[in-house]
């Protein structure tokens, strides 16, 4: 028994520091903001904390009151539900080309297919831009050739979300890729091989072992790519700024926009939580389903 306290005294005394610095710069920042939420903290605010008043729910009431943001809810929710089955479905496929045996060098596209990834928004916006004008833009002219009328992609409220759909996904598939890769490889080849004896082809391998076996895998890249994309932020900040008429706008870009436009920090704190509970409360079912599929948790 004095073992096992020991051992204890021991597990605290090496947790305690990583405890202390994730109390320090995680906990504490969320505690300050929650209590933030509750107060009409602004401009004035910064100045003396005279001006600063407690509100309880107030901000919450303004909040769901407020047609902006049922807007950017409606728009973030598109994105999340479009664009995150979109990525993971282009990510796994691409993770089975590149792992294929018959592609020939498989490092050499890996690394190709991740740069996206690495490569800053701003960059990859500047492409973007050019391949989405209205009148010069590379799509539009391929639209041209099929004589189709020309489309402005990021003007149109029909079109701006889907184009950033689009961009988002090439942007950012190639980090689930890798994951899939990973994924693909843990996978034992006596599978495969039992399974090409009982006469199972390409397809049936794929539905009976690979996408099985890939479950665990499905969950994380699910998860990650859902909080990602309810976090929907640089995207049409760089290319749209919300626009055209809000058609654009996120979550994450109201909440800039109160806080660092307007400076309404207790209306963007609020802002801020509501979109935690809801990515929480996904995150939740994800699992939950998950562990009624009979997978790990």
């Amino acid at each position: 028994m004095t073992e096992g306290r020991e051992a204890r005294r021991a597990a605290a005394f090496f947790l305690f520091p990583a405890l202390a610095v994730i109390g320090g710069f995680f906990v504490v920042p969320i505690a300050a903001a929650l209590l933030l939420s509750l107060t009409d903290f602004d401009l004035y605010g910064l100045a003396s904390r005279e001006h600063v008043r407690f509100v309880g729910l107030d901000n919450y009431r303004r909040l769901f009151d407020d047609p902006r943001f049922w807007r950017a809810l409606a728009n973030t929710f598109f994105f999340v539900l479009v664009g995150g089955p979109l990525q993971v479905a282009v990510a796994l496929a691409a993770a089975l080309l590149v792992n294929a045996r018959l592609v020939r060098f498989g490092s050499f596209f890996r690394t190709v297919l991740f740069l996206p990834v690495v490569t800053t928004l701003v960059a990859v916006a500047v492409v973007w831009r050019y391949l989405y004008h209205p009148r010069h833009g590379l799509l539009n002219v391929a639209l041209a050739g099929l004589g189709v009328a020309p489309i402005d992609w990021l003007g149109d409220p029909r079109w701006a979300m889907p184009s950033l759909v689009l961009l988002a996904t090439w942007k950012n598939f190639g980090f689930n890729m890798v994951i899939f890769l990973a994924g693909l490889q843990a996978i034992p080849e006596r599978l495969y091989e039992a399974a090409r004896l009982d006469g199972a082809g390409s397809w049936r391998q794929l539905r009976l072992v690979t996408v099985p076996m890939l479950a665990p895998t499905f969950a994380f890249v699910a998860i990650i790519t859902m909080i990602g994309y309810f976090q929907l932020f640089a995207e049409p900040y760089v290319m749209t700024q919300g626009g055209p008429a809000d058609h654009t706008l996120s979550i994450m870009l109201l909440t800039y926009e109160q806080g660092f436009r307007y400076w309404n920090l207790g209306y963007a704190a609020a802002t801020s939580f509501v979109l935690f509970a809801i990515i929480l409360a996904f995150t939740a079912v994800q699992l939950r389903v998950r562990r009624l599929a009979g997978g790990p948790s």
